[in-house]
C-alpha cells in the first residue's frame, strides 16, 4: 500500500534549498569527470560470488527513488533478491524463456546482432551474483484504503529511475546487467508480486569475476548520437 499523498486541489510549493550553483569551469570539470567515470562501466556477465555490503544496495536504491516520474507517482518496485533457492528458481524460469527466444521467437537478424556479443540461453550469473534485482513498473499505485490510483508514463518513469539505479552501483564500485527475458511473468509469481505490476528488467548486481571478460565495444561519438540547433 502506499503512503504517498495523491493531492487533487491546489498545488503547494516550498523554496528550492537543495539546487547547487558551481563556477563555469567548475562545471565543466565535473561534467567531464562524471563523465570518465561512467565511461569505464561495463556490463559483464561473469559475476564473482563475493558478497556485496546490504547498505549499499539499500543506499543505491534511495538513489534510484530519486528520479523523476510521471506526476510524481513513482511507480516502480525493486524486488531484491539474496535468497539461493530463489535465485536458482529465477534461473530456470529465465533459460526456459531464453532457450524460446534463441530456438524459435528470434529472427536470425537479431541473432546475427547478439553474436559480438557472445550471449547464449545459459545464464549462470543468475545464480553466481550476489544481487538480482527485479524491476516492475507500476500500472496503478494501490492506497490504504484499497482504491487504486492510475500511474503515467510507467515505462519512462522506470526507465529513468533504472538509469540512476545502474550510474549509483558503478559509482559505489560495482558492476551490472540489465537481463531481460521475455515474458517475464515468471517473477511476478516467484516474488509474489500483484498483477498491477509488470516486469522490465531484472538487474545482476555484483563484482566482476578475477577472471571477467567484457566484449571489445564502442560506444557512438557525440556526432552520432545528438544534434544542436
Amino acid at each position: 500500500m502506499s503512503k504517498l499523498s495523491f493531492n487533487q486541489g491546489s498545488p503547494q510549493f516550498i523554496p528550492l534549498s537543495t539546487y547547487q550553483s558551481y563556477p563555469e569551469t567548475e562545471m565543466l570539470e565535473r561534467a567531464q569527470s562524471f563523465y570518465q567515470d561512467m565511461k569505464r562501466r561495463k556490463t559483464i556477465r561473469e559475476f564473482s560470488n563475493r558478497p556485496v555490503p546490504r547498505a549499499v544496495i539499500e543506499t543505491c536504491l534511495l538513489t534510484a527513488g530519486t528520479a523523476p516520474s510521471g506526476a510524481n507517482h513513482q511507480p516502480w518496485h525493486f524486488a531484491v533478491v539474496t535468497d539461493t533457492a530463489l535465485k536458482h528458481k529465477i534461473r530456470v524460469e529465465a533459460e526456459i524463456e531464453e532457450r524460446e527466444f534463441y530456438e524459435r521467437r528470434a529472427p536470425q537478424e537479431w541473432k546475427d546482432a547478439l553474436a559480438p556479443l557472445g550471449t547464449d540461453a545459459d545464464k549462470p550469473f543468475l545464480e553466481t551474483a550476489p544481487y538480482l534485482i527485479a524491476i516492475f513498473g507500476q500500472k496503478a499505485t494501490m492506497m490504504d484504503d484499497g482504491s487504486a490510483v492510475k500511474n503515467y508514463y510507467v515505462p519512462e518513469s522506470v526507465s529513468i529511475a533504472t538509469g540512476f539505479l545502474i550510474s549509483a552501483l558503478h559509482h559505489a564500485g560495482l558492476a551490472t546487467l540489465t537481463h531481460t527475458p521475455s515474458p517475464m511473468g515468471f517473477l511476478n509469481q516467484l516474488l509474489q508480486r500483484p498483477d498491477n505490476e509488470k516486469p522490465y528488467i531484472l538487474l545482476v548486481v555484483g563484482y566482476p569475476a578475477e577472471d571477467c571478460m567484457v566484449p571489445n565495444i564502442q560506444k557512438k561519438p557525440l556526432d552520432q548520437i545528438a544534434s544542436f540547433f
